[in-house]
């Protein structure tokens, strides 16, 4: 799915989060200011079409190349 539009997800975004937070499952800062987008855009280069890459966004901000995923789980 990478590489669609940047992905919103439910993270708060932290910069250094990742440097002290736990192995399993980190889902972010409690708050803050911008929520972590993830998955890069079909005008991005081949570097940022990653889900592991991730880059920030305000909550609110619509840009032709930010989006969001639905799903729905197995029965």
């Amino acid at each position: 799915m990478a590489g669609n539009v940047w992905e919103w997800v439910a993270d708060w975004y932290g910069g250094n989060y990742y440097s002290n937070s736990p192995s399993s499952n980190p889902t972010g800062p409690s708050n803050g200011s911008s929520k972590v987008l993830r998955g890069g855009s079909w005008n991005d280069g081949n570097d940022y079409l990653r889900v592991s890459y991730r880059f920030r966004s305000v909550p609110g901000d619509a840009y032709y190349h930010i989006g969001f995923r639905c799903l729905r789980l197995s029965p």
